[in-house]
C-alpha cells in the first residue's frame, strides 16, 4: 500500500493527546511515587485502551474503513508483542530489585525515550522499503525465524547483567550500587552518579530497541504508512505501565500467550514472503500460461487482493491473541517436580 499523505494538524492532534495524558499520568495522577492500587490500575488501562480506540475511530472518520482496520490491527500486534515484553521487564526489576513503587517511574522514562527512538527507527525503516522494496522480503524471513524460534524459546534464564551493552555502561558511566529514592542522579563523594535506578532505566531501554527489532518488521507486513505505524506503535506502550502492574501478578497464568504471539510473527512473515513465493511460483509454471492459477498469482501480485489480505490479517492477529489468552486461562500451567 502506498502511504498518503497526512496534514500536519493531524500529527499535531496526535501528539498533543500523547504529551498530554503522559503530563496528566506524571504531573497529577503519579506526582508522588507510588505502588499504584489494583483499581488504580483498571482504571488506567481502562483509559489508555479507551484513548487508542478513539484515535482509531477519528481515523476511521477522517480517512476511511481501511485505515481504521490497518491501525486496529497495527495496535493490537503491537500491544500483544508489548505484553510479552512484560514478562521480560518483570524479571529485570526482579533482578535488580527495583522498589514497587519505583517501577512507574522508570517505565515512564522508558516509554519517553521509546517515543524518540521508535519514531527513528519507523521512519528509517520505511524510508528503507521505499527505497529497496526487496527490504520487505528480508523482514518476512526474519519474523518467519523469530517465530520459529519463539515457539521453543523462553525468557526464564534473561540475566541482565550479562548484556553485553550493560557491561559497556557500567564500564564507562559511574554507576552506583544503590537507591537514592527515586533519582536517577545522585552526589556520591562529591561526584555526580549514577544511581542503580539509572542503570535499571538504560537496561529498560535497551531492551525495548531490542524488542522493536522484532515488532517493527512485523508491522511492516500488515502497512508501510508511516502515521498508521508509529501511532500505533506508540498507543500500544503508551499503556505498557499499567498493563505491567495490571499483569505482573498474573504473569504466570499466560504461558500460552508467547505461543500465540510467536503464530502471529510467523504468520505475518509468511504473508511478506507470499509476493515473492508467487512470482517464484508464476516463473515455475510459466509466465506465459494462460491457467487460472497463473491468474490468481498475478492478480496477487498486483496487489488486488489487498481488501480480503487486510481483512484476514486482522482475523488471525485478533483471534490467535484470544485463543491463547483463553487456552491460559482455561489450561493453568503444569507444576514442575521441583515446585512440589
Amino acid at each position: 500500500m502506498t502511504p498518503i499523505d497526512y496534514p500536519y494538524w493531524v500529527w499535531i492532534l496526535f501528539f498533543s493527546i500523547v504529551l498530554t495524558a503522559l503530563a496528566v499520568d506524571l504531573l497529577i495522577v503519579n506526582r508522588k511515587a507510588h505502588a499504584p492500587t489494583r483499581r488504580e490500575t483498571f482504571i488506567w488501562a481502562t483509559v489508555w485502551v479507551s484513548l487508542a480506540l478513539s484515535f482509531g475511530i477519528f481515523i476511521f472518520y477522517q480517512f476511511g474503513l481501511n485505515h481504521a482496520k490497518l491501525f486496529l490491527t497495527g495496535y493490537l500486534i503491537e500491544l500483544s508483542l508489548s505484553v510479552d515484553n512484560l514478562f521480560v521487564f518483570l524479571l529485570i526489576f526482579t533482578f535488580f530489585k527495583v522498589p514497587k513503587e519505583f517501577q512507574h517511574r522508570v517505565l515512564f522514562w522508558g516509554i519517553m525515550g521509546a517515543l524518540v527512538m521508535r519514531m527513528i527507527m519507523i521512519f528509517a525503516g520505511a524510508e528503507l522499503v521505499e527505497r529497496f522494496h526487496w527490504i520487505i522480503y528480508i523482514f518476512g524471513a526474519f519474523l518467519v525465524y523469530t517465530g520459529l524460534k519463539m515457539f521453543k524459546g523462553s525468557d526464564d534464564d534473561f540475566e541482565p547483567h550479562e548484556s553485553f551493552f550493560i557491561k559497556l555502561v557500567t564500564r564507562n558511566v559511574r554507576i552506583s550500587k544503590e537507591y537514592d529514592g527515586e533519582k536517577f542522579i545522585t552526589v556520591k563523594d562529591g561526584v555526580r552518579t549514577g544511581t542503580l535506578l539509572l542503570l535499571v532505566l538504560i537496561t529498560v531501554e535497551l531492551t525495548d530497541v531490542v524488542f522493536a527489532v522484532d515488532s517493527i518488521p512485523a508491522i511492516f507486513g500488515i502497512t508501510t504508512d508511516r502515521f498508521i505505524i508509529y501511532t500505533s506503535n506508540i498507543f500500544a506502550i503508551l499503556g505498557l505501565r499499567t498493563f505491567f502492574f495490571l499483569l505482573a501478578d498474573l504473569a504466570d497464568r499466560f504461558h500460552y500467550l508467547k505461543y500465540g504471539l510467536a503464530f502471529i510473527l510467523t504468520f505475518i512473515g509468511v504473508k511478506m514472503l507470499l509476493p515473492l513465493i508467487a512470482e517464484g511460483l508464476i516463473m515455475l509454471v510459466g509466465s506465459e500460461s494462460e491457467s487460472w492459477f497463473v491468474g490468481l498469482l498475478r492478480r496477487f501480485v498486483a496487489h488486488e487482493f489487498e481488501q480480503e489480505v487486510i481483512n484476514i490479517s486482522l482475523g488471525v492477529v485478533a483471534v490467535s491473541i484470544a485463543l491463547s489468552i483463553a487456552l491460559s486461562l482455561l489450561l493453568p500451567p503444569k507444576r514442575r517436580h521441583d515446585e512440589l
